[in-house]
């Protein structure tokens, strides 16, 4: 029992190592279900295994007609489209023809000023002149630049710059270096000496630099907007044209040819194997993730995390085999029956994660087709929040109808704006939505009767057939035990009110208190509810015998749910509606004859349990004492039923109980007063007419033999 007032719903239980293991062999197992569905192709196939270079050893010719977009004959027409684009160069750079007329008008001073230094002697000139930087001089030219005469030189000096600046007015490639320097001699004016000319070329030569850059980032863009004038090229293969002829190479064409006809078969790839693996394994954690924060009684229960892996494996092999590569198959696949049978069998968002599930393996088997996903998501999402509670077949036949509506739309909102459909795909595509519907429905009414058979799930459906009174278990109650029929009854109109106050199931327990003492008709005369002529048959027996016979019942009950094939859901109704509590009745008579009480064996006076494990059968319990409690005392006011009603509740609290049930401190709050009302219309006090003061006591004025007669409300709230 939890101690906060508080309702939570959502809170986090604690995780036990049965759930953390079960987890980790779901998400296992799911991954390599999910990763084998997302790499192999399950069924075999007529596709051919070739390689580029490869010699083949068979012809091979095309089945039909096809025109497709060939990528080796689009990008060699790109490839010439970008070679019809030339190298780009900026244009001729002013500052490199500045600094170069500056370099020689530099280089011009420094050779003037060894001219004329008058310290300096002739093999010093020629030192300093043969070391000028960027301007090689033979030993000739600079002896011959000495030797000139002031006038001379001057006109050197002019004659060179006037070259420089010449030349680098025009673009000087790099490449163009070596040819521009040869025009030096061109452009030399012919009024000079030889020696002249000799000097003013072997100056201006070095100083020819380029002027004008290759553009490399323009000359891409340019050719990559070449490249993108380009239309795609179609190829089309005629019915019957050899692609492939025996005995020879595979090319780079015949290979393309074959991917289009989807003949070829595709090569593992080990980097996009583990690509896909990786993805799967993402999104098999998020739903065991959730399965762990929120659904751990799923985990609990390996019947149910069972279910749990064989639907969503079964679909997601429909979904390899129905989906990818196929035309209208892809519009027949039945989706919505996953979504329907987890939301009825499990709970409601964990189908609805479920099929998010298997919408992104739908999405990575057709490479994102949004309009394949949203049309298997679409309807199958709103059939399946449309579900609710199923307690008609019509339930199933309107999700069939949500699921065609649905679907008629997606199709809608996808083909009609492209208007590539013609009437005759209309009709194929209507027809196959209709049809899904159909089958998702049959599918999902046909599992849900089989699973919740195989299973041993207590389906709303069949909690509705076990709450007819015609069932044959509910019959030999009433036959054999009709005080504890119909004590069954009320306490199934309290336990029902009680569980929809605290939201738990209310058609479980109901179903679950019509059988909980269904192990009475074994010894009905035993129990007090069935003594009408007022026999007792304890009193012939000891008190450890009687203890035996009103603990069994609930073997008897277990016994008997067996053998009718009762859910499991409903025979923990019958084992744990008493918990572990003690026949006190007898215990005390034991204990009395025996004189101490050291020398009896309570175990021998104890059910064998187990207290009860979830909310509904822990109402169960408290409905079942306080219902034989408020029987036994005879209230006569509302105020005495609220108080025999607390004072049971709260004995089975303390003493440990509720301890392993999910009620909180709330819950019981709520359910003593459903409890109260309850029992106030069943035990209210009545006008007592003149006859009613001659009539002879009834038997259920007399001890309740069954198991203990003290006056106290607890003790007579401890009954079988």
């Amino acid at each position: 029992m939890t101690s906060t007032n508080n309702f939570e719903p959502s809170r986090r239980r604690r995780v036990s190592s049965t759930a953390l293991a079960r987890a980790f062999l779901l998400g296992l197992a799911l991954t390599l279900v999910t990763g084998t569905v997302m790499t192999i192709q399950l069924l075999p196939t007529n596709q051919i295994v070739l390689s580029e270079g490869q010699i083949s050893h068979e012809e091979i010719v095309a089945p039909y007609q096809k025109t497709f977009v060939s990528e080796i004959l689009t990008e060699e027409a790109r490839l010439l489209a970008e070679q019809t684009v030339e190298s780009i160069y900026d244009g001729p750079d002013p500052q490199v023809a500045r600094q170069q007329v500056a370099n020689a008008r530099r280089v011009l001073n420094f050779i003037d000023s060894v001219r004329h230094d008058s310290y300096a002697t002739p093999p010093e000139q020629h030192v300093y002149l043969s070391a000028i930087e960027g301007v090689p001089l033979s030993t000739k030219v600079i002896s011959r630049t000495l030797a000139l005469s002031n006038e001379d030189w001057q006109q050197v000096m002019e004659q060179t710059v006037r070259v420089v600046e010449d030349l680098m007015r025009q673009a000087i490639l790099e490449d163009d270096v070596y040819t521009t320097r040869r025009l030096v001699a061109s452009r030399i004016s012919f009024d000079l000496s030889d020696e002249q000319r000799e000097v003013v070329t072997s100056l201006s030569k070095p100083l020819i630099q380029p002027n004008t850059f290759y553009n490399a980032q323009e000359t891409a863009a340019q050719r990559q907007a070449a490249r993108e004038q380009v239309l795609p090229v179609e190829r089309t293969i005629m019915e019957g044209q050899v692609i492939v002829r025996r005995g020879a190479q595979v090319s780079a064409e015949a290979i393309e040819i074959l991917t289009n006809y989807e003949l070829l078969q595709p090569q593992l790839d080990w980097s996009k194997t583990a690509s896909t693996v990786a993805s799967a394994l993402f999104i098999v954690l998020i739903l065991v993730g959730y399965l762990l924060r929120f659904q751990t009684p799923i985990l609990e229960k390996g019947r149910l995390s069972l279910l749990l892996l064989l639907l969503l494996s079964l679909f997601l092999i429909a979904a390899r085999l129905m989906v990818p590569g196929h035309t209208i198959l892809p519009y027949l696949f039945p989706l919505a029956t996953m979504g329907m049978l987890i939301c009825s069998l499990l709970d409601g968002q964990l189908a609805v994660l479920s099929l998010l599930f298997i919408g992104a393996v739908i999405a990575f088997m057709t490479n994102g087709s949004l309009e394949l996903v949203t049309y298997a998501l679409g309807g199958s999402l709103l059939a399946t929040l449309a579900l609710g509670k199923i307690q008609r077949l019509s339930t199933f036949a309107w999700g069939g109808v949500y699921v065609i509506l649905t679907n008629l739309a997606v199709l809608a909102m996808f083909r009609l704006p492209m208007q590539e459909t013609d009437l005759q795909g209309w009709l194929a595509l209507g027809a196959a939505t209709i049809v899904n519907g159909g089958i998702s429905v049959s599918l999902a009414l046909a599992g849900f009767y089989l699973l919740g058979q195989l299973f041993d799930l207590p389906t709303t459906l069949r909690l509705m057939e076990l709450a007819r009174p015609t069932h044959p278990l509910l019959r030999q109650l009433l036959l054999k035990a009709p005080g504890t029929y119909h004590h069954s009854i009320l306490v199934s109109n309290m336990v029902e009110q009680a569980a929809e106050q605290i939201g738990a199931d209310a058609l479980l327990s109901r179903v679950g208190a019509f059988y909980h003492d269904i192990g009475k008709t074994a010894r009905p005369y035993f129990f007090v509810d069935n003594q009408a002529d007022g026999i007792n048959a304890h009193e012939r027996l000891d008190p450890q015998t009687s203890a035996e016979i009103i603990i069994s019942h609930v073997k008897d009950g277990l016994d008997m749910a067996k053998k009718y094939r009762l859910p499991s859901a409903v025979r923990d109704f019958i084992t744990q509606h008493q918990g572990t509590g003690v026949v006190s009745f007898f215990y005390h008579r034991a204990c009395q004859e025996a004189g101490e009480t050291e020398k009896v064996d309570e175990s021998k006076f104890r059910y064998p349990g187990p207290k009860p494990q979830s909310k509904e059968t822990g109402i169960l319990m408290l409905a079942d004492s306080c219902e034989a409690a408020v029987r036994a005392s005879g209230p006569t006011s509302r105020q005495q039923i609220k108080e025999i009603v607390r004072q049971v509740t709260d004995a089975k609290m303390l003493a440990g109980e509720l301890d392993e049930c999910d009620l909180t401190l709330r819950d019981l709050d709520q359910i003593r007063q459903t409890f109260v009302d309850t029992l106030s219309g069943v035990f209210h006090p009545r006008v007592k007419y003149p006859d009613d003061e001659k009539k002879e006591p009834s038997a259920s004025d007399q001890p309740e033999t069954e198991n203990e007669t003290e006056t106290s409300n607890i003790s007579a709230a401890e009954r079988p």
